[in-house]
C-alpha cells in the first residue's frame, strides 16, 4: 500500500506524469495509471483518501479478486520499419499501432507499442538532449574535491564532505559542508538545499550513494528508508541517476566542476577549525557565483531562478523534517517491541503483529500498516522500559494501579530483611520505578516456591555477587549457591527467624 500511496500522492499533489512515477516508484506505468483509474472512481480527495486505514484503502481499490489469465504471446513489432515510416509526414504512432493490430490481434497495446519503439531508439542513439522543465529537477551530488579540517586540541586532521545541487531549469547552485557522507548529513544537506531554495522541486536525482540508494538494477530501484521518508515529507519523488550513467545528471557534474574551480579552489591556503567555519566561508563565495552573468543566455542564475523556477517549486511543508531511522519489529507477548535493548509498549491488541518503529534521538513512533499505533520519548539506558498504562490489558492495569514502592517493600519485608535490601536496591536502579515493578513481583514470587527462608538466603547472596535479573536469582536457588556462604552471608538469618526453635528446644 505503501507504493499504492506514492503513486497516488506523485499524481495527485505533485502532478507528476506516469512515465516520471514509474521511474520514481518502480511501479510500471500501465500499473500506476490502473491504481489512479480506480482511484478516481472512488470519488474521494486525495487528502481525504490517505487518511484512511490501508486495509479500507485496498477494499475500495480493489473490490474485487482478478482472476489470473495465462500469459500471449505477443509478436513484437518490425522497428525498423516503425522507424522509417514514423518520420514521414503526417505519420503518427496511433496509425502504425492500428496497422500492427490489423495484423497481430494478440499484439501490444499502445503505451507499450510505443515503449518498445523508445527502447529501440535508446540503442540506436544513446545520447539524449536533455530538457530541463522550471520547477521540476534537482540535481545533487558530493564534490570529489575535499576540505581539511584541523581540530584545535589535537592538531588532527579530517575531511568535511562537499554536497552540491543545482536547480534542472535555472542551474541555480547550492553548497554545503558536512562532516561525512552518512545519511544523517545526506538528508540534512537537502533540507538545508529546500530552505535555501524557499521551495521544493517535484524530482530529486542524487548519485548512486549508500545513503540514498540500497539497488539500482534493471529489476527496479530501492530507495533508502530515510531518504524515501524525506520525499514523502516534501511530497517529490526520487529519481537517481542511472549506474554508471553520468549524462543523466549532467547538470550536477558541471555544477560540482564549477564550484571546486569558484568557490573550494580558493580555500587552499585557508585553515578551518570546524565545519560550521566553511559553511560561513562559502555562502559569500556561493552568492557571488550563482550571481555571474552566463555569456550564452546574458543572465546570472539568479535572475533565471526568480523569473522562471522559483515559482513552480513546491511550498515547503509547515513542519521541517526531522532525520529518522527505521526498523522492522514484531510485538512481544508482553505488547513491548526492542529496540537497542530498551522496551517500549503498544496496545495489547497488536500482539505478535510486524510493526515498523521509526526513531531520532528524541522521540519513537510506532506504525502499524502505516497507521501510527504508539509514540514514546527515546530511551538510552539498556534495560529501560516505556509503558503507557492504556496499553495494558485491563487486569494488567489494575495490578500496576494497586502496586507502589511502599506495598513492594512491605512484602518484601514479611519475607525477609534481605529480600527488602534487595527490593530497595531494584527500585533505586530505574529512573522511573514503576519499570522494575514487573522482576520485583516475579522474584517475591518465587517464596511461594522455595520458601521465605530460602529466598531471604539467596537474595543475600545474590546482593554479594551484584546478581539482579530474575534468571539469575532462580539459578542461585535451584542450584543452592547461596548454601555456599551461609555463615558468611548471615547468622542471625537462623538465629532470630520466628520460626526456627533453636538447640535449646530439644534439651
Amino acid at each position: 500500500m505503501k507504493k499504492i500511496k506514492d503513486v497516488l500522492k506523485l499524481r495527485y499533489i505533485v502532478n507528476l506524469s506516469f512515465p516520471k512515477i514509474a521511474i520514481s516508484t518502480g511501479v510500471a506505468k500501465s500499473t500506476a495509471s490502473d491504481y489512479c483509474k480506480r482511484f478516481e472512481i472512488i470519488k474521494h480527495t486525495i487528502e481525504e483518501f490517505l487518511l484512511l486505514d490501508e486495509d479500507i484503502m485496498f477494499a475500495y481499490l480493489f473490490p474485487e479478486r482478478k482472476v489470473k489469465k495465462e500469459l500471449l504471446i505477443r509478436p513484437l513489432p518490425d522497428m525498423n520499419y516503425i522507424s522509417k515510416e514514423i518520420t514521414r509526414r503526417g505519420v503518427t504512432f496511433t496509425l502504425l499501432w492500428q496497422e500492427y493490430k490489423e495484423s497481430n490481434p494478440t499484439g501490444y497495446g499502445l503505451s507499450q507499442f510505443k515503449e518498445h519503439y523508445y527502447r529501440y531508439k535508446k540503442k540506436l542513439n544513446p545520447s539524449m538532449r536533455q530538457t530541463h522543465i522550471a520547477g521540476e529537477n534537482m540535481f545533487v551530488d558530493y564534490s570529489g574535491m575535499i576540505v581539511d579540517v584541523v581540530c584545535r586540541k589535537t592538531g588532527e586532521i579530517s575531511k568535511a564532505q562537499i554536497f552540491v545541487s543545482v536547480l534542472g531549469a535555472s542551474g541555480y547552485t547550492f553548497v554545503h559542508a558536512t562532516a561525512s557522507q552518512k545519511q544523517e548529513d545526506f538528508i540534512k544537506s537537502h533540507i538545508e538545499a529546500f530552505e535555501f531554495y524557499e521551495g521544493v522541486p517535484k524530482i530529486l536525482v542524487p548519485d548512486n550513494l549508500k545513503s540514498a540508494v540500497i539497488s539500482n538494477t534493471k529489476k527496479g530501484i530501492v530507495i533508502n528508508n530515510s531518504y524515501a521518508e524525506l520525499g514523502r515529507h516534501y511530497n517529490c519523488a526520487i529519481n537517481p541517476a542511472r549506474v554508471r550513467k553520468p549524462q543523466d545528471k549532467s547538470l550536477a557534474e558541471q555544477g560540482v566542476q564549477a564550484i571546486q574551480r569558484w568557490i573550494l579552489a580558493v580555500f587552499r591556503n585557508r585553515v578551518f577549525f570546524s565545519v560550521d567555519e566553511i559553511n560561513q566561508a562559502i555562502n559569500p563565495l556561493l552568492d557571488i557565483y550563482n550571481n555571474k552573468i552566463m555569456k550564452k543566455i546574458n543572465k546570472s542564475r539568479t535572475q533565471l531562478f526568480e523569473e522562471v523556477e522559483k515559482q513552480h517549486l513546491l511550498a515547503l511543508p509547515a513542519n521541517r523534517f526531522i532525520y529518522k531511522e527505521f526498523k522492522l519489529a514484531r510485538v512481544n507477548i508482553d505488547y513491548h517491541v526492542e529496540l537497542l535493548k530498551c522496551f517500549y509498549s503498544v496496545p495489547f491488541k497488536y500482539l505478535q503483529e510486524k510493526v515498523e518503529i521509526k526513531y531520532s534521538t528524541s522521540l519513537l513512533e510506532i506504525y502499524f500498516k502505516s497507521s501510527l499505533i504508539a509514540t514514546h520519548p527515546r530511551l538510552h539506558i539498556i534495560n529501560n522500559t516505556s509503558t503507557l498504562k492504556e496499553h495494558m490489558p485491563l487486569n494488567h492495569q489494575y495490578q500496576y494501579e494497586k502496586m507502589n514502592p511502599q506495598r513492594l517493600l512491605n512484602w518484601a519485608s514479611s519475607i525477609g530483611s534481605n529480600v527488602k535490601l534487595f527490593v530497595q536496591m531494584r527500585l533505586e536502579m530505574y529512573q522511573h520505578p514503576s519499570n522494575s515493578y514487573k522482576g520485583i513481583i516475579a522474584i517475591l514470587s518465587l517464596a511461594k516456591v522455595y520458601g521465605k527462608i530460602e529466598l531471604d538466603l539467596a537474595l543475600a547472596y545474590a546482593l554479594s555477587i551484584n546478581a539482579t535479573h530474575v534468571k539469575s536469582i532462580k539459578s542461585i536457588l535451584e542450584k543452592k549457591l547461596y548454601a555456599q556462604g551461609v555463615n558468611n552471608i548471615t547468622n542471625t538469618v537462623f538465629n532470630e527467624h520466628k520460626n526456627i526453635r533453636g538447640k535449646d528446644y530439644y534439651k
